[in-house]
């Protein structure tokens, strides 16, 4: 072997252990991550938690709106009450199938309410992450009114409550005198049961603390929270809470107490 070759080869041995302990002292090498997309970035901060939050928010209390005029009609009688639910299964007829844009609707729905829920619970996490300890000082209980400290538990409420709304109504599971494709009726002997329209009571008095809070702070959430609209941005949510409350409440309590019967 020649002088030349075999610096050769202890510049490569050299090189080999080198190598060596550098990973020893470094490790393996770290993989490259692809760029998640920019949606799911967003996603992943607390501002888009935020605005995930209003925008659902937005759609609910649209629906919850659209959802209590269109229930009105039952003041009107049987027959408007009954040609409004039909009303609703043929919505984008002929163009569409029968119950297929009210299907859609549906699912839209299901997907705000998710996302709702998902966005509060975690950014409920990350505030606790942010601050594990309690405050140990007196809270200023007027800045932080009794809606805005009970919107978890008007949340959890309002939740339980679609589901015996869906399963008294809808699926008929909580009704013992449910009939199919009648409506009115339904509706009639669900709240002719005083144990019944209390739960209803109750639940939309949630709901209308949840929405007056909700609508208080989705502009804020969407950054439209400029000093010179909040007095505005107060009466929207006290007067759009208070519309629902009186018009969803209105309905099992005239019932239940007789004054609109079959």
């Amino acid at each position: 072997m020649t002088h030349t070759q075999e610096v050769s080869t202890a510049d490569h041995r050299g090189g080999a252990d080198d190598a060596d302990r550098l990973a020893r002292y470094t490790g393996p090498p770290i993989p490259v991550r692809r760029p998640r997309h920019p949606v799911l970035r967003f996603w992943s901060t607390a501002v888009g938690k935020k605005w995930v939050m209003a925008l659902s928010g937005l759609a609910l209390l649209g629906f919850v709106l659209a959802h209590m005029v269109g229930n009105l009609k039952l003041y009107l009688g049987e027959s408007h009450f009954n040609e409004y639910a039909e009303w609703l299964r043929d919505l984008g007829e002929p163009a569409l199938p029968r119950t297929v844009l009210l299907w859609g609707m549906r699912l839209g729905l299901i997907a705000a309410f998710g996302l709702h829920i998902v966005a509060a619970a975690q950014l409920t996490r990350i505030n606790h992450k942010a601050r594990p300890v309690q405050y140990q000082s007196h809270r200023d209980y007027v800045a932080a009114n009794f809606a805005s400290r009970t919107m978890r538990w008007t949340g959890v409420i309002v939740a339980l409550f679609v589901l015996f709304h869906l399963a008294d109504l809808t699926w008929g599971n909580a009704n013992p005198d449910f009939v199919p494709g009648d409506p009115y009726d339904n509706v009639i002997a669900s709240f002719q049961r005083v144990p019944v329209a209390i739960i209803y009571i109750v639940a939309n008095l949630a709901l209308a603390f949840h929405i007056f809070h909700g609508a208080w702070s989705m502009f804020q959430s969407l950054g439209w929270n400029n000093p010179r609209w909040n007095a505005v941005r107060r009466y929207f949510a006290a007067t759009f809470a208070a519309v629902i409350a009186i018009g969803n409440i209105s309905m099992p309590l005239l019932v239940v107490t007789g004054v609109v019967t079959k």
